[in-house]
């Protein structure tokens, strides 16, 4: 495991560090091994909690750091009040982004003498998708350790795997506001309707999921694999959907596809760059 062996000395040589801990296999390995590196006095775990944190991902952070003996705070975050971040253009995700950098920064200020350095949990892989707020977390001062140390999305699941983290098979799970169109304003309503669709699915057993939010008409994407079982559920389905709030539930055959509404950006490469501010 020579990628972890690199991430422990890039971890060391930080000598403090503030997690941005979101319960996801990514940012769970990078908090372990802080700990396991720094100790709970040199390496914090934070949360940043808002609408567009799901109340299940709050409730594994929780219990992640309690079972793994994390320094584990949270930390408000006010992203729905950045007209940019509501209005949900391209650059949505660096509004977010830049509004946790500033709430964490107070906190790595106080982690001991000189501060300490905020790390995200971003691998190889992220960096080919349309992720403005990647520019937002490194203007603010943030470094990303797996990207450093080589890490790509299925180096983060083997090593935890080996390390025994229960994290090592966790389906990706970005914040709820991803569920929403671009140009579709962000409300805690709209969050709040997709958070209970989607508990309501995994109530189901549907692990991998997606509940895209059209106003009043829901589109689920599950994997490929997983349909047929959909169908069969149909009732179930469409009963877990329209008790979240919605009129109309609809299934996307073409199956679960993280990141897709980026497609958009494709097209419109023009508002992909308006994104891209550093």
């Amino acid at each position: 495991m020579a990628e972890l062996s690199l991430l422990r000395r890039r971890i060391e040589r930080l000598e403090r560090v503030v997690v941005a801990f979101s319960g996801g296999a990514d940012s769970s390995l990078l908090a372990w091994v802080a700990n396991d590196v720094l100790g709970p006095g040199r390496a914090l775990a934070a949360t940043a909690v808002s609408a567009s944190l799901s109340p299940s991902a709050l409730a594994d952070c929780r219990l992640l750091a309690q079972e793994w003996g994390l320094n584990h705070t949270e930390v408000a975050t006010h992203e729905d009040q950045r007209q940019g971040y509501v209005a949900n253009g391209a650059d949505r995700c660096w509004h977010c982004k830049d509004e946790l950098m500033r709430c964490l920064a107070p906190l790595a200020a106080r982690l001991g003498p000189g501060g300490a350095t905020v790390v995200l949990g971003v691998n190889l892989d992220d960096l080919g998708d349309h992720r403005p707020g990647q520019h937002a977390a490194q203007a603010a001062g943030a470094v990303f350790p797996l990207v450093e140390a080589g890490f790509t999305k299925s180096d983060v699941r083997e090593v935890s795997r080996r390390l025994g983290l229960r994290t090592w098979d966790k389906p990706a799970a970005a914040c709820l506001a991803s569920r929403l169109p671009y140009g579709t304003p962000v409300t805690v309503r709209a969050l709040g309707m997709v958070a209970k669709a989607e508990a309501g699915l995994a109530a189901l057993g549907f692990a991998e999921l997606r509940v895209r939010h059209y106003g009043d008409l829901a589109r689920v994407e599950l994997p490929l694999s997983q349909l047929g079982r959909a169908l069969g559920l149909r009732s179930e389905v469409v009963a877990a959907v329209k008790q979240a709030g919605y009129r109309y539930v609809t299934v996307d055959w073409e199956g679960l596809r993280s990141g897709n509404l980026n497609q958009a950006l494709v097209a419109h490469p023009g508002e992909a760059r308006a994104g891209e501010r550093a």
